[in-house]
């Protein structure tokens, strides 16, 4: 009743000489892109970095207040990120949120356009859909294996491995805003003889914008849950402190860094969520 052994598919195989081969054919185009993106992740690491602690807080503060309505949310959400601060672990909270801001505005850059390319073709939604499937079901360590290939080890491989684990919630997201706005407002803007492009911009897009935007929501909090395992490659920040404290079984020190990573998480949430529920209003 066992398996016959001969009936045996060598995908392993297949899978190694297709990227030995993607990294003979394509090697300097991966090094010249993984230096772009390393020197596009410097430069926002190294202004928040440089953002006085006391700018960045009583900003989120305020930023809180005017988007969830009340001063307690405000005052709330500047207090959590004040107690990042206040356990030392204020850089590398920064240096968290430059890998999830990177990766964010890539992912954006990337599942926007391939969101409106589902909305307007059926046979693309039936290629991508599949394609968008595997990375969401797909272990995130395997991520991390062609990342190490392409790049190496440091930050390009995490925001690499971020994007792709990311990057579908906006993708599908935007298809279905896209798909949900209603086919009389799409008449009415033919009959005043709009283009393809008019439509877009001035009637799917704008009507689609809160479906969008929590879209963007979930990608941030996607990017954020990636964080301990970019650290595995090289990505500093809070999830290497997690990580080192697994290692040398210090339940304080990850107790720290997994609450400051909690935080950072309700902050982003919150935020982008109300940003997300004001627009349907």
């Amino acid at each position: 009743m066992k398996f016959p052994e001969n009936i045996n598919i060598p995908l392993d195989v297949w899978v190694d000489r297709a990227m030995d081969w993607v990294l003979n054919t394509f090697g300097g185009f991966f090094d010249a892109l993984g230096t772009l993106i390393l020197y596009f992740m410097l430069y926002i690491e190294k202004f928040f970095l440089w953002l006085p602690w006391p700018v960045l807080i009583l900003g989120v503060g305020i930023l809180s207040w005017r988007v969830l309505g009340s001063w307690w949310s405000g005052v709330s959400m500047a207090a959590m990120l004040f107690f990042i601060g206040v356990l030392g672990l204020w850089e590398l909270g920064m240096m968290t949120l430059s890998l999830v801001v990177a990766s964010v505005i890539i992912s954006l850059a990337i599942g926007i356009p391939l969101g409106i390319a589902m909305a307007s073709s059926n046979r693309m939604q039936g290629i991508i859909k599949p394609l968008l499937d595997g990375m969401q079901t797909m272990p995130s360590f395997v991520y991390l294996i062609p990342a190490l290939m392409l790049f190496g080890l440091g930050k390009v491989p995490a925001l690499f491995a971020t994007i792709i684990y990311a990057v579908p919630p906006v993708i599908r997201l935007t298809n279905v805003g896209i798909r949900e706005v209603s086919a009389s407002v799409i008449e009415a803007a033919h009959a005043f003889g709009s283009s393809y492009w008019q439509i877009l911009f001035k009637v799917q897009l704008p009507l689609a914008r809160p479906t969008i935007l929590v879209g963007v929501n979930q990608t941030t909090m996607m990017a954020l849950a990636m964080v301990v395992i970019a650290s595995m490659i090289g990505a500093k920040g809070l999830g290497l402190e997690v990580l080192l404290a697994i290692n040398r079984i210090e339940v304080g020190r990850g107790f720290e860094a997994g609450l400051c990573i909690v935080f950072m998480a309700i902050i982003i949430d919150r935020i982008t969520f109300a940003m997300a529920s004001e627009k349907k209003q």
